[in-house]
């Protein structure tokens, strides 16, 4: 394999730039070919950003612009749309974190439920959607428990994966510790998982809908919680690491590169001490962040050339955004529909 063009490179912050104004938990980051972005808001909708710059909300509901941070953050409460992704028509599906449902949206603001129930159980706390080529929606559920940061306390298994198709809706791996963003490689052969409390990342053979062959993908256990993340060309995984807020890389070698770190370190020790003995509490949480990117939560490769990355958050009210040595893998909507 040729050399590595991550090895050596670091995000400055004189290299960041920033794009959006006045976003609320803008978790989730779709790019499209154009420059357009599409960008999870609290406010129970998507904000449309265009290449220009301008930007919309668009929302089927008006929800209040101003909420505590146990009402929005550990309670939840209302319309929280979490991960984004589009279906094979080009509208947006929706795994809402408030509702704790799968949505679909239409571009102008057009609302439909599809799901809240799995095998005659609520779904819980739905974290991302995922479309593969065949037109398939998977999905990431974190927990069932309630409030969800218990879970971090707790670290019970109980997330899991689910799939909808053509038969309908149900779950198709189970027992993951916190699970949030999937993807697939480039040829749909692993699915790779995100799972938060556990603190790594874990990957399932794919074949014709099925997971099996689970397995550990890098270090047993990650410096901080990951929470987003998206292949390059390379073959390297991005990942964010929430609440430590840094940026960071597993290559294809399970090589741990950092790329960005925007850490409090006097904060995130306190939370590392209350995270080990399951004492943690809101207010510990809601004090560990950096402040380029608070809550740093995804990212989005973007630009016509896939360089330009992305990164979502939890507690930012803008976006930033940097070049990258590297292009992005493509996203499945980046084809033609």
């Amino acid at each position: 394999m040729s050399r590595n063009p991550l090895q050596g490179f670091r995000v400055e912050r004189n290299q960041i730039g920033f794009v959006g104004h006045d976003l609320q938990r803008p978790e989730c980051i779709l790019a499209e070919p154009d420059g357009t972005l599409w960008v999870a808001d609290a406010r129970g909708g998507v904000v449309h950003i265009d290449p220009d710059g301008q930007q919309i909300l668009i929302t089927p509901k008006t929800q209040p612009q101003e909420a505590s941070f146990e009402e929005r953050y550990v309670e939840a409460k209302g319309s929280l749309p979490n991960g984004l992704c589009f279906d094979q028509e080009g509208k947006l599906i929706v795994a809402n974190w408030g509702t704790n449902a799968i949505e679909r949206m239409s571009r102008d603001g057009h609302l439909e439920t599809l799901y809240t129930e799995v095998d005659g159980k609520p779904l819980g706390k739905v974290n991302f959607p995922l479309r593969d080529s065949k037109g398939r929606i998977w999905f990431s559920v974190t927990t069932r428990t309630e409030p969800w940061t218990e879970q971090v306390n707790t670290k019970v298994s109980d997330g899991y994966i689910g799939l909808i198709d053509e038969k309908g809706i149900r779950v198709v791996a189970e027992g993951f510790c916190g699970t949030n963003e999937i993807r697939f490689d480039a040829q749909e052969e692993w699915l790779y998982v995100v799972e938060s409390t556990a603190r790594r990342i874990t990957r399932l053979r794919h074949k014709d809908g099925k997971l099996f062959e689970r397995e550990v993908y890098g270090p047993q256990e990650l410096e901080g919680h990951p929470d987003g993340f998206a292949f390059d060309a390379h073959g390297n995984l991005w990942v964010t690491l929430v609440f430590l807020d840094k940026l960071i890389a597993i290559t294809p070698e399970g090589e741990v590169l950092e790329l960005l770190d925007n850490s409090n370190p006097e904060a995130n020790a306190v939370y590392e001490r209350h995270f080990r003995a399951g004492t943690l509490t809101p207010g510990i949480m809601a004090a560990n962040h950096g402040t380029l990117c608070p809550w740093m939560a995804s990212l989005t490769f973007g630009g016509p050339d896939l360089r330009t990355v992305y990164l979502g958050s939890l507690r930012g009210t803008r976006i930033p955004f940097f070049r990258s040595p590297v292009p992005g893998q493509p996203m499945i909507h980046w084809q033609r529909r």
